[in-house]
């Protein structure tokens, strides 16, 4: 019994000599694991343009005074290497918080870890429905619009524009696709049943997924409901373009409408694609005269003068990045743990360069998503075309 007692106090005395290491550094330190290589690795600008960002804070002062350290490192899409990095991260170079690490599963393997040292898990790149949970994993919340809310916005477009719709649904075999197709399904109701005519799944170890277009053509859909990420958002594009296959719809997720996961399929092949955002996108004329954007294309000129502009994923990099940027600076002079997830969860109305017009950033104690609000945009050609109002999950 002693001997419990006393492993029991050691490891709560190791876990306070961490966080007031971490917590009494003169630096702002901020870790976050992206796939810089895999199947993934195109989502690796988002880092480099947050390092770029953070490069930026630095030279013009910190943060009240403070410098940011921000150690990004590579976890190839990979769970277990995510750990690794992670505990890494964590407990060698005592970084405050983790920041806008990508994928479902990924950050699904790290959740557990981070809450049980109470190191806030900011923003995360997914739009899985659990990241919103404050009552169980009050350390963790997340970046994006949530996938069910996206998928619900789809599903309201096809009953508004295509009542008599035969759908074909294609998703990732994972948290990730199932919660796009319950939002979708959820919004079109009792007729879901009826309107659906076939759904696919794959694997993100599979090499290809042409059997299943195959078999979604044979169905006889005229709308496609692409719930696809990384190289898998290429070879769909390629694929249905292959087959013959010309759905009167066909949708995309937010988070595989890239620029460079649309050229691989040949951007022709891309013209009439379907996907939605909250974030202006950066390469449409609307937007040349707009503040936020000037203001991030005179950051990329100066910071990331190679940078391929027409590449969405540095502009994400830099719209989380502002975001975090108010979270800090609400901070003060207080960069503990607790206050940096206190001020995280109680911005109102904030506005961000990047984000679209109509839109704000609120969250509360009991309302972790910061996103709620998303518009639909159609891809030209060259670059995304936003149409409609802005919708919501209601």
């Amino acid at each position: 019994m002693k001997l419990a007692t006393a492993l029991i106090g050691l490891s709560l005395l190791t876990l306070a000599t961490e966080t007031a290491q971490a917590e009494g550094s003169d630096e702002i330190r901020i870790g976050q694991t992206l796939p810089y290589s895999g199947p993934a690795s195109g989502f690796g600008a988002i880092g480099r343009t947050q390092e770029a960002f953070f490069e930026k804070v630095n030279a013009e002062g910190g943060i009240n005074g403070r410098k940011v350290k921000f150690i990004t490192l590579d976890d190839a899409y990979s769970p277990p290497k995510t750990v690794e990095q992670t505990r890494k991260l964590v407990e060698q170079d005592e970084v405050l918080m983790m920041f806008g690490s990508l994928g479902t599963a990924t950050n699904s393997a790290v959740q557990r870890y981070l809450n049980g040292k109470k190191v806030p898990q900011l923003f995360v790149l997914s739009g899985a429905t659990k990241w919103a949970d404050p009552q169980k994993y009050p350390w963790t919340m997340p970046g994006m619009a949530a996938y069910e809310s996206e998928g619900v916005v789809y599903a309201k477009h096809v009953l508004r524009n295509k009542p008599d719709a035969k759908i074909a649904i294609l998703s990732q075999n994972d948290d990730f696709g199932r919660d796009y197709v319950a939002g979708f399904k959820r919004a079109l109701g009792d007729k879901a049943s009826g309107m659906i005519v076939a759904e696919q799944t794959y694997e993100t170890s599979a090499p290809t997924i042409s059997s299943q277009l195959s078999t979604l053509k044979a169905s006889g859909a005229d709308v496609l409901f692409g719930v696809v990420l990384g190289k898998f958002t290429s070879q769909m594009i390629k694929g249905v373009a292959e087959i013959g296959w010309k759905p009167d719809l066909f949708f995309v997720p937010t988070s595989a409408s890239s620029i460079s996961f649309l050229e691989p399929a040949g951007l022709d092949n891309a013209v009439g694609l379907i996907s939605s955002s909250n974030q202006k996108d950066t390469m449409d004329p609307q937007w040349a005269g707009d503040p936020g954007v000037k203001e991030y294309f005179a950051f990329m000129k100066q910071y990331m003068p190679t940078a391929d502009l027409s590449n969405s994923n540095y502009a994400a990099g830099y719209h989380y990045a502002t975001l975090l940027m108010t979270v800090l600076k609400a901070c003060k002079d207080d960069f503990s743990r607790d206050n940096i997830l206190r001020q995280a969860a109680s911005l109102k109305d904030v506005k961000l360069p990047l984000l679209l017009p109509g839109m704000s950033v609120t969250t509360g104690a009991d309302d972790y998503l910061p996103f709620q609000q998303l518009q639909l945009r159609r891809f030209n050609g060259k670059s995304w075309v936003g149409f409609g109002d802005v919708l919501d999950d209601r």
